[in-house]
C-alpha cells in the first residue's frame, strides 16, 4: 500500500506542476481519389487545480494509513 500511496503523491505534485497537456489530431477533409486534404488540429486537456491536491492528500493518507 505504501508503493501507491508514494506513486499517488508523485502524480498529485506532477499535476500540480503541469496544469495539464496537448496534443495534435489528424483529420482527413477531402478524400478525391489520389487528392486528399488532411487538418491538423491541436487540442488541449486540462484538469483543476483541486484535482493535483486532491490525489496528493489521498496519497499521504494512503501512505500514513498503510500497516507497517
Amino acid at each position: 500500500m505504501k508503493v501507491i500511496g508514494i506513486v499517488l503523491i508523485l502524480a498529485g505534485i506532477a499535476m500540480l506542476l503541469f496544469k495539464g497537456f496537448s496534443y495534435t489530431q489528424q483529420k482527413k477533409v477531402v478524400d478525391l481519389g489520389p487528392v486528399e486534404i488532411n487538418k491538423t488540429e491541436k487540442k488541449r486537456v486540462n484538469w483543476p487545480l483541486y484535482a493535483g491536491v486532491l490525489v496528493t492528500v489521498a496519497g499521504v493518507v494512503v501512505t500514513v494509513s498503510a500497516k507497517k
